[in-house]
């Protein structure tokens, strides 16, 4: 073999990989002329096309003019579900405008927007620099989800908006749906999916697709929800529709995660920076609303389970190592039956397990067969999708329970099973704020928290007793409201219930 052979097989195989290389671009290039061609013709924007989950009988907006037409102000006929709010129709200079989507959470509840997060943004924000206009609109629903602040997104990004805060994830499971008409994607095929619902063209062709199978069967296939939230739990016996179903669960939290990425979409489109929030959960002193053990419990197991719970609730005052153990034979026969997980946690809890307890206190919580609080998977997509998209979230649970001396959130920071308490609010407030600070969007003088602070007790002091009555009232009510006790309408069974 002389020398020269080695290098001409070498070169040889150089060539061959460059022809092949040559021959895949030269494959690829239809679909990059075709992917140029969207840009070109602004085709296959991002989540344009509608919602393949839901669809709405009707859509009114949330702001419509005044008598004068010079401010903006929620519709009168939507101020069962919004705080009254407005603003100028014409955005005066020199003004900062923020948009604050989400649920009850934002809007304040069981008080008002007076003590909600918004308007102690506000205030922030004005005492350090007030020659800013700073307008911070409340657009809190109660028993809002995601998919219904999408169309309210859509209204607020034509206000000229400077900053959207986006604060959703409780609400998902109120409302009655399906998601029979959607099929589920297998796991290997979800993130290459993800990776080319980034180009345009491909997202032209989903929406062809979309519309043309509409066009068929005339868009009956998915739920047709009314205009407004119709949460079960607004009806007399909404609890009993509550079961398990693990099917529509998986379609409420893709539903979820499609809604966010959808928003982010529209915002990035109109170059308004979004701010994400995650809401906190009462786990320490909530039990599960509603617990169903697992379907497959023959009656054998069911007699045994009960036992061991018996004998583990009457160990809890003299042998909590010994309930423990219990509740943990309990477990392993029934690990979907969520108050077995919570009667677990508070056992860790008064042993000062603390991690174990959370970790028992969040299965008792992901378990709720009436989930008001949001659940882990939750979590997990708007983490993911604020990291995959580079948008910042701000993790209220997380601020509020590193505050706490067990590391589990309770009911010392929260009025109930989510609203923070009036503390929480200013907390929330205080970190958006931050956030705009850290990220040089603003700057303000030395001394400016002082100020902040001075103007936080101004307010909280101007508060008359009426409101803080009628606060512990709507508070009661909740309660009520979230245990099942409403007193609306009977909820109408379904065909074949």
């Amino acid at each position: 073999m002389t020398e020269a052979e080695p290098q001409t097989r070498t070169t040889s195989r150089r060539k061959r990989w460059a022809f092949r290389l040559a021959a895949v671009l030269l494959g690829l290039t239809p679909f990059l002329l075709f992917e140029l061609l969207c840009i070109g013709f602004d085709w296959g924007r991002a989540y344009r096309d509608v919602d393949p989950f839901v669809g709405f009988s009707t859509i009114h907006p949330l702001f419509v003019p005044d008598e004068s037409n010079e401010r903006m102000v929620i519709a009168p006929s939507r101020l069962k579900f919004f705080a009254a709010e407005s603003f100028p129709a014409q955005k005066p200079p020199n003004t900062f405008r923020i948009f604050c989507l989400g649920g009850s959470t934002v809007q304040g509840r069981p008080y008002s927007t007076p003590t909600a997060f918004t308007t102690w943004l506000r205030l922030n924000l004005t005492a350090p620099d007030p020659t800013v206009n700073w307008e911070v609109v409340n657009c809190g629903g109660i028993s809002y989800a995601s998919y219904r602040l999408v169309p309210i997104l859509e209204e607020c990004l034509t206000y000229q908006p400077d900053l959207i805060v986006i604060c959703t994830g409780h609400n998902e499971f109120l409302e009655d749906r399906s998601y029979a008409h959607i099929k589920h994607t297998p796991a290997l095929l979800k993130y290459p999916l993800q990776a080319l619902s980034r180009l345009r063209s491909f997202r032209l062709l989903r929406e062809t697709f979309n519309a043309g199978a509409s066009a068929d069967d005339g868009d009956t296939a998915k739920p047709q929800l009314k205009s407004e939230a119709d949460a079960l739990l607004d009806y007399r016996n909404g609890i009993e529709a509550y079961h398990r179903d693990d099917d529509r669960t998986e379609g409420i939290v893709a539903h979820y995660a499609h809604n966010l990425r959808r928003m982010l979409a529209l915002a990035k489109e109109a170059q308004v920076p979004v701010v994400l929030i995650a809401p906190p959960s009462n786990l320490a002193d909530c039990p599960p609303f509603k617990s169903q053990h697992r379907d497959d419990l023959t009656d054998d197991e069911l007699a045994q389970w009960n036992e061991l719970m018996e004998r583990a609730r009457a160990a809890y005052r003299t042998d909590l190592d010994g309930a423990i153990a219990l509740l943990k034979q309990a477990i392993a026969l029934d690990d979907r039956y969520a108050a077995a997980h919570y009667e677990l946690g508070k056992c860790f809890a008064a042993r000062a397990l603390h991690a174990e307890a959370r970790a028992a206190f969040v299965r008792a919580r992901d378990e709720d067969i009436c989930p008001l609080r949001m659940i882990s998977a939750l979590e997990r997509e708007l983490a993911d999708i604020a990291a995959e998209t580079g948008t910042p979230l701000i993790n209220v649970h997380w601020m509020l329970e590193g505050q706490t001396s067990t590391g589990i959130l309770g009911g010392a920071q929260l009025v109930d099973h989510i609203h923070p308490n009036f503390n929480g609010h200013q907390q929330i407030a205080n970190a958006i704020a931050d956030y705009l600070l850290e990220s040089g969007q603003l700057t303000w003088p030395v001394g400016w928290r002082q100020k902040r602070d001075e103007a936080y007790d101004k307010h909280l002091n101007s508060l008359d007793d009426l409101y803080h009555l009628r606060g512990q009232r709507t508070l009661e009510n909740l309660r009520a409201w979230s245990a099942g006790r409403a007193d609306g309408p009977m909820l109408k069974a379904k065909d074949g219930d």
